[in-house]
């Protein structure tokens, strides 16, 4: 959901500030002049020298009753889908329960923190292992992984993915009866004091 919001509003954006870019590029060039173009009525810009809204154009709503409570109310709702959109970035829904093939054809719900929580047990038993936090989102018949694991101090990062993705991610994958599960990894290195030597 949040993925298409945010396709449709960077396609908006962008759409109009294509078409107003334009607007001022065509004008502030005078290029229907320059290329014997005649532009629609409605274009917003005349010339080099033409402005998107003049002072008559400005003050024309002023002296009605309801033209400030609008303003006001837009504004007020356009901050308020901003801030919507802007606090719903960083947050990915967890996935509650995973649908897993159980051979009869309606399948068996298992809980996503369950899964989170063999998952990262698994994970954590690699050698190079310190922690492993595992986030389970998307769709219950599609979820996507989310980890987060601390290496001890002689870990191989390759060596960790590797068996990371061989056996813990294969594991749940094949007892989940999933045909794929996506992860994204992120990789930290556990804080230690350095070894004196000599």
């Amino acid at each position: 959901m949040l993925r298409t919001v945010n396709r449709v509003l960077v396609g908006l954006a962008g759409v109009v500030l294509l078409a107003l870019g334009a607007a001022v590029l065509i004008g502030a060039l005078d290029l229907q002049r320059h290329w014997n173009v005649t532009l629609p009525s409605a274009w917003p810009f005349d010339g080099p020298h033409d402005v998107l809204l003049s002072r008559a154009d400005r003050r024309t709503w002023r002296s009605q009753g309801w033209w400030w409570p609008v303003v006001i109310a837009a504004l007020a709702v356009a901050v308020l889908l901003a801030l919507w959109w802007l606090l719903a970035q960083p947050r990915r829904r967890r996935l509650r329960e995973v649908l897993v093939d159980s051979g009869d054809g309606e399948g068996a719900l298992v809980r996503g923190h369950a899964l989170e929580s063999v998952l990262a047990a698994e994970a954590e038993s690699l050698d190079g292992v310190d922690q492993a936090q595992i986030t389970l989102s998307g769709s219950r018949t599609a979820p996507e992984a989310r980890v987060g694991l601390t290496l001890a101090p002689h870990a191989a990062p390759a060596s960790a993915l590797h068996r990371l993705y061989t056996e813990a991610l294969t594991h749940a994958r094949a007892s989940a009866g999933l045909t794929r599960l996506p992860a994204e990894v992120r990789l930290r290195a556990v804080r230690h004091r350095a070894e004196r030597v000599g």
